[in-house]
């Protein structure tokens, strides 16, 4: 028996389709994933909390799921969206397929509708609340229920993806970042282990689990803390560097994150990613605005100011740095070139960058892993 579902939109949008994966109704965010492939890592990416998430790509499920494609212990966001769920699915690393997966971890999905006209709908009037559901199909009730769901502005979401308590990472390495070690061995660049080990602590406030792997594959140790852990509990684990990671939502009401920050700068050196970048800007002074529909999928082109060289990158944002805004301390490193938007920074006097896009991918291109490096050269100079 076909499930029916809809969405609704606060304007009064309405699409409906089929359903697949868990059965019920949610709210959220609704915006659109540029990605062809991934689907697995975006759907357990923690910076989707609080979103309903559009497919761009037509056809989504065709090879599957399994255990290693995984950014977070389970998913985040609200709901999935697709042109096309595969009822087929093959890859030789494949578990599972994309419905059991949902419905296995309580997500709505809806297929069938027309995402080109979503999204055309999106980039003209921006991202916008809505509802996604199999046990309410009026359309008047779901419209009514969207307008009055909460949105991302003003909310923190990071407490909702965080650790409770800190650990030592001990994750596993993927079949990507296990290359590392023989790149980084074959061009003399890899890190020491050991009792030599760069020490890394990393704030996490929903961070993607490739980013330690990155860490972990050029000997680091790592350790993981809560998004809300003090400067000077972070200091007191001796840390030869600071990460600050991705997460979901607005960073400005993240004000005990940005006091953290502030205390760190000029003692460790730090590198931040997404929200990290975003936090680190606005402990320096900078404020941050929602862009129109945001960013995400893994095609976005980023200029290095300092080589001139264009890199295409993952990127997952619904918020930037507000240019005019930003503080004599902090330099522009990179942009967006779909926008200009700044898709990095650096301190002009201590230790510290950030960029707005992903170099740890997964999925995505690996144009930007030489950030990484160049915060291991940072590290290792502390020492």
């Amino acid at each position: 028996m076909t499930l029916i579902a809809k969405l609704a939109l606060e304007d009064g949008t309405v699409y409906s389709g089929i359903g697949f994966g868990a059965e019920g109704e949610i709210s959220g965010e609704v915006v659109f994933n540029t990605s062809m492939t991934g689907y697995q890592e975006i759907l357990t990416d923690p910076s989707y909390r609080g979103q309903i998430v559009t497919m761009t790509y037509p056809e989504i499920g065709n090879y599957g799921v399994n255990s290693i494609d995984i950014e977070h212990e389970k998913p985040s966001l609200a709901g999935f969206i697709v042109r096309e769920e595969s009822r087929i699915f093959s890859n030789y690393r494949a578990e599972g397929d994309l419905s059991s997966y949902l419905k296995q971890h309580g997500l709505i999905g809806l297929a069938g509708i027309d995402t080109r006209a979503l999204v055309r709908h999106i980039r003209q009037k921006g991202a916008m609340r809505g509802v996604l559901s199999t046990a309410d199909l009026d359309d008047a009730s779901l419209v009514e229920k969207a307008k009055t769901s909460p949105g991302l502005v003003g909310r923190d979401l990071v407490r909702e993806v965080m650790p409770s308590e800190s650990r030592k990472w001990d994750g596993q390495l993927d079949e990507w970042t296990a290359t590392e070690i023989a790149r980084g061995a074959a061009n003399g660049s890899a890190a020491s282990s050991g009792a030599d080990a760069a020490h890394i602590v990393c704030m996490d406030f929903g961070m993607k689990w490739n980013i330690p792997r990155h860490f972990v594959s050029r000997g680091n140790q790592v350790t993981v803390v809560p998004g809300d852990t003090s400067a000077d509990d972070i200091l007191g684990l001796n840390p030869d560097g600071v990460f600050l990671s991705n997460g979901p939502g607005d960073p400005e009401p993240l004000d005990y994150a940005q006091k953290t920050i502030a205390n760190l700068i000029g003692k460790t050196p730090v590198f931040g990613i997404c929200l990290g970048h975003q936090l680190l800007s606005l402990a320096c002074g900078a404020k941050t605005f929602k862009l129109k529909f945001g960013h995400r999928g893994a095609n976005q082109p980023v200029l290095d100011l300092q080589t001139g060289k264009v890199e295409i990158t993952t990127q997952n944002h619904g918020f930037a740095v507000e240019e005019d805004s930003l503080p004599d301390c902090l330099e522009i490193t990179h942009r967006n070139l779909n926008d200009d938007t700044i898709a990095g920074v650096r301190h002009r006097e201590f230790n510290a960058f950030s960029v707005q896009h992903h170099p740890e991918a997964s999925s995505g291109p690996h144009d930007s892993h030489y950030l990484f490096d160049r915060f291991q050269a940072a590290l290792h100079a502390s020492c």
